[in-house]
């Protein structure tokens, strides 16, 4: 995690992977939340569309590294709501939608 001062700065986050079924074929959904937050309505990344369980896991293992860039600098990550990142999310997840189409 960080390091900022004396203090350590850290943050407890799970990867969460679902299956679901969108016009009859299987796709594959994950996100990162905070550990302690039972709602998962507001995570600080997702991905959606994924043809397999591989492909979602593999592009949540990839965001945790660049989470733990981000907490090298001190820099904490933002939920959905609060991040201008969520646009390219939203293409990702539309890109991704059309491809399994």
């Amino acid at each position: 995690m960080g390091d900022v001062g004396d203090v350590e700065v850290g943050m407890k986050l799970k990867v969460r992977v679902v299956q679901y079924c969108r016009q009859g074929a299987e796709c594959w959904y994950a996100d990162i939340d905070d550990a302690d937050d039972r709602q998962p309505d507001d995570p600080y990344w997702y991905v959606d569309g994924c043809r397999t369980q591989a492909e979602a896991l593999a592009a949540a293992c990839a965001q945790l590294l660049a989470f733990d860039r981000y907490f090298a600098t001190g820099r904490f990550p933002s939920r959905i709501s609060q991040s201008s990142s969520s646009a390219a999310q939203l293409q990702l997840r539309s890109r991704r939608s059309t491809s399994a189409a």
